[in-house]
């Protein structure tokens, strides 16, 4: 019995290459992921031209075909024209990586330690940006703040420091346990080794130069030959992916050398206790070393004179990162400058590219009012990406034209150097596109607002010129 998709299979199997051309192939929410044998035998053009195709491109080393919301139902059809094994995404990501470059790769691995992550990082973004408005906003009507006037919203901006206060200052928590995940390691012990980069039996980091700076000491562990500093590494992200992946090394060492029989014994002390011994010792020192230079940098060229040439470029580049899978290194940047200074004046810069992206689909929704076929993908992709979701904006109709893309990274460029220029801070990762000024400092509210208008209009008004003058060559 033929399904409402067996045609479309059919000839989505047939452009791909073939059932000898597909190594693996599975599926997310709203895409087939594909890990083709030879990449170079399917006919990009032809397959976006079905129906039920709205787009397609390659990353990570997958060629991925967006169906849409009614991926899982093509999804089964496709494979069994295909005759092909079931493959769950992670089996999926294993065989792709022959297809990627060593950088790619890392970039993956950083994806995946940071992407279970996110929407614990998104809601605590939230949670400091309504506990800002009810803190730090003095109204005349109320003689003060909003918790100031009212002892149940006091009392609500006091609660809502707990979860805060466990999703950011425990992150490396978080962060160890997705790397043992990741590595198919023992995740209860990357959850204690987190534990004890945050154990409150350790001087706070971040409180460490202005403790000594009063002329206090520090705690410390005295071994009799050597002592160590107890500082923690609340909020740091470096020294937490290093020590996870000592821990994950140590335990793969201890596996493989212990006798199986004593193995429940001997490989969690083997991998645990050293892991944290290295973590304080070695570790962590470095990780804060090359973290706190990382932020320094980011934040020195966001801060400095020509910090609208470095928003322009990073405003600029930004969305080309994502279709490469780059952009993934960003999250690890953006808790650096939170943890170091507050906020981060990144984050508000993408939130603002995927609002450009959304644009210029916007405005070829106009150019293209006749298309009828072409609206079921554009409007949706638009909606997706001023909800924060690009890539049905730049692989379904941006990059399929080219010159919505150019006009949609151009407004990033300005809308991003307009808002470094006015400082521009979010209080952490947010949800992208216009919810973005959620995550947004109050104080710079209208500034990100403006940025906003900016990302929206100047890609439209792009997209149409660069459309008229196509549509003019083409006359």
């Amino acid at each position: 019995m033929m399904s409402k998709y067996t045609q479309e299979a059919n000839k989505l199997l047939e452009l791909i290459g073939g059932k000898t051309n597909i190594s693996a192939v599975t599926h997310c929410l709203t895409r087939m992921r594909f890990v083709l044998n030879n990449p170079d035998l399917a006919q990009v053009d032809e397959i976006e031209k079905l129906g039920v195709v709205k787009g397609c491109f390659t990353q990570v080393g997958q060629f991925q075909v967006i169906i849409g919301n009614d991926v899982s139902e093509f999804y089964k059809e496709f494979a069994t024209l295909a005759s092909v094994e079931v493959m769950s995404k992670e089996e999926t990501k294993q065989a792709a990586k022959t297809n990627q470059t060593l950088v790619q790769r890392l970039m993956g691995d950083l994806a995946e330690i940071f992407s279970p992550l996110i929407p614990a990082l998104i809601i605590g973004g939230l949670i400091l940006g309504f506990r800002n408005i009810l803190e730090g906003i003095h109204f005349n009507a109320l003689n003060g703040t909003i918790a100031e006037a009212s002892l149940f919203w006091n009392g609500v901006n006091h609660f809502l420091w707990l979860p805060a206060e466990a999703i950011f200052h425990f992150l490396p928590v978080g962060i160890v346990w997705s790397i043992t995940k990741k590595m198919r390691t023992t995740q209860i012990l990357g959850i204690v080794l987190g534990i004890t980069l945050v154990s409150p039996q350790l001087f706070n980091a971040w409180g460490v130069a202005g403790h000594l700076a009063e002329g206090g000491t520090l705690p410390y562990w005295d071994f009799g030959f050597f002592q160590l500093e107890m500082i923690g590494y609340q909020a740091q992200v470096i020294p937490a992916i290093f020590a996870g992946f000592a821990l994950v090394y140590l335990e793969r060492f201890a596996r493989k050398i212990s006798p199986e029989v004593v193995s429940m014994i001997v490989v969690p002390f083997f991998a645990l206790v050293p892991a944290v011994i290295f973590a304080h010792w070695i570790l962590g020192p470095i990780g804060w070393w090359i973290g706190a230079g990382l932020a320094n940098i980011i934040y020195t060229g966001l801060t400095s004179t020509i910090n609208w040439l470095f928003a322009s470029v990073f405003g600029f580049l930004y969305a080309p990162l994502v279709v490469t899978g780059l952009h993934h290194m960003t999250n690890a940047i953006d808790m650096e400058l939170v943890g170091q200074f507050g906020g981060t004046i990144l984050w508000p810069m993408i939130a603002l590219s995927n609002i450009a992206q959304g644009s210029a689909v916007l405005a070829m929704v106009f150019v293209n009012h006749d298309d009828e076929e072409e609206k079921q993908v554009s409007v949706p992709a638009c909606i997706s990406a001023y909800l924060g979701v690009t890539e049905p904006a730049m692989f379904g109709i941006n990059l399929k034209y080219g010159f919505p893309f150019l006009a949609a990274i151009i407004g990033s460029a300005v809308a991003g150097a307009f808002s470094v220029m006015m400082n521009t801070m979010a209080n952490s990762i947010g949800v992208g596109g216009l919810p973005g000024i959620l995550s947004i400092q109050t104080g710079s509210w209208l500034n990100f607002a403006i940025a906003m208008v900016i990302a929206i209009v100047i890609p439209i008004i792009l997209t149409m010129i660069f459309a008229k003058t196509k549509l003019n060559k083409k006359a």
